[in-house]
């Protein structure tokens, strides 16, 4: 797997190209991936917008990008605009889809050094394996990258003027993706809608390009076991079982490896001091936006009135899939008959986490309770229903409403504790 950069919110991306680019240019390449749809070229146009007679937009798909001689005029327009203005910023958008795109840049990125021209770049990438391939290959030393994460129910929240925890339900039901949002009392035109702009491009356009993917039909049945297993522990050889074509683990293996570079499935591994030991357990498999559940399962989004177990595990992917996004490291951690079903690291603290939607026993949290005996370093947190909170306060273990978790993480604010208590 390509190691990425820590996942950041459209804001703090927004936050952290605005100090780069009021540094001294030319500076370095500014490489920018993410899902699609979730705000990636509206930051580019903003930053076009805002600096106006300095910026320059250019998109890699579009029509325009076909015609001849298009990247010798896009920097031949960029070096008139740094000559008249006395600066440039190229806003380059989906650049991993132009064949050599990373040599090119290069080449331009060394001619402007050259020539002393106060120039910045910014290029966006939907496929965060070809950005780090290419990059790697070829824009070594020359450039920084962010990386941006599915949005939160949180972000939902504040762009659309939601109360919280509606948010919430919403973000468990259909995701977060804000160009959907719209779009969501009506399913029939949502799901075309997740399909076209986010699921085909994502896995017909972004993933088939690369050379690697010998047996297409093979990675989109892959894509279609993951989504139909939620928050769970699947084998590989298992995920083998249930596809209709034939293919290698090896195979099986590097495609979940694929699907999470293209931002749509993480396959969490088991939380081990030995990394051996991670490498040869299960996956537990996570869609990254419960829209992709709600778009590739046949049977829909699920009734909470008639598949609560269905619900739950909805629930539970929502919660591990914000922590990822958010940039936190998650694992499981299983040993017979005891699991917990997410062991969380990063600027969040250390948490062993149990997620369930149902009632609660004192046995359903033994899991939890044995791996913070072994792990003292880790914080239990019971994500539940807080018509539950009693059972884990007995065992002496610190709860928290689902809702709020995914809108604020494991620490929600005092404002919000208070009004919740």
């Amino acid at each position: 797997m390509i190691a990425s950069s820590p996942r950041v919110t459209v804001e703090a991306a927004r936050s952290l190209l605005c100090q780069r680019l009021a540094e001294p240019a030319p500076g370095r390449i500014q490489l920018l991936a993410g899902p699609r749809q979730v705000g990636k070229t509206t930051l580019l146009l903003d930053f076009a917008k805002q600096h106006d007679r300095e910026a320059l937009y250019a998109a890699a798909d579009g029509p325009e990008a076909g015609i001849p001689g298009f990247w010798q005029r896009l920097w031949r327009r960029a070096e008139e605009i740094a000559t008249a203005q006395g600066r440039a910023i190229v806003l380059l958008d989906e650049a991993h889809v132009m064949p050599g795109w990373s040599a090119h840049l290069k080449s331009e990125w060394d001619r402007i050094r050259r020539l002393g021209l106060r120039m910045h770049i910014v290029a966006t990438g939907s496929s965060a394996l070809r950005l780090a391939t290419g990059s790697r290959e070829s824009l070594a030393g020359r450039f920084e990258r962010i990386t941006l994460g599915h949005w939160s129910a949180s972000a939902l929240a504040s762009t659309f003027d939601l109360e919280p925890h509606h948010a919430a339900e919403i973000f468990v039901r259909q995701g977060a993706y804000p160009g959907a949002f719209g779009l969501r009392d009506d399913l029939h035109r949502w799901t075309a809608y997740v399909r076209d702009a986010i699921l085909e491009p994502a896995i017909g356009r972004d993933l088939l390009a690369l050379a690697a993917i010998r047996k297409p039909g093979l990675l989109r049945q892959v894509f279609g076991v993951c989504a139909a297993s939620p928050a769970r522990i699947v084998s590989l050889q298992k995920i083998q079982g249930r596809l209709q074509d034939a293919g290698a683990l090896e195979t099986i293996a590097h495609y979940l490896s694929l699907l999470e570079e293209a931002f749509l499935v993480a396959s969490l591994a088991k939380h081990s001091p030995k990394p051996t030991r991670q490498r040869a357990s299960p996956p537990k498999l996570v869609a990254l936006s419960n829209a992709l559940l709600a778009a590739a399962d046949p049977r829909g989004i699920p009734d909470r009135s008639v598949e609560g177990a269905r619900f739950g595990d909805w629930v539970e992917n929502a919660c591990l899939a914000h922590a990822w996004n958010a940039g936190q490291n998650v694992s499981y951690w299983r040993e017979e008959p005891l699991e917990v079903d997410a062991v969380v690291d990063g600027s969040w603290g250390r948490f062993a986490i149990e997620v369930t939607t149902g009632a609660l026993d004192a046995p359903d949290l033994n899991g939890i309770a044995e791996f913070c005996r072994r792990h003292r370093d880790h914080e239990p947190l019971v994500v539940c229903e807080p018509s539950e909170f009693a059972v884990p306060a007995r065992l002496g273990l610190k709860s928290i409403d689902w809702r709020d978790f995914l809108c604020s993480g494991p620490n929600p604010a005092p404002t919000r504790a208070k009004r919740n208590s």
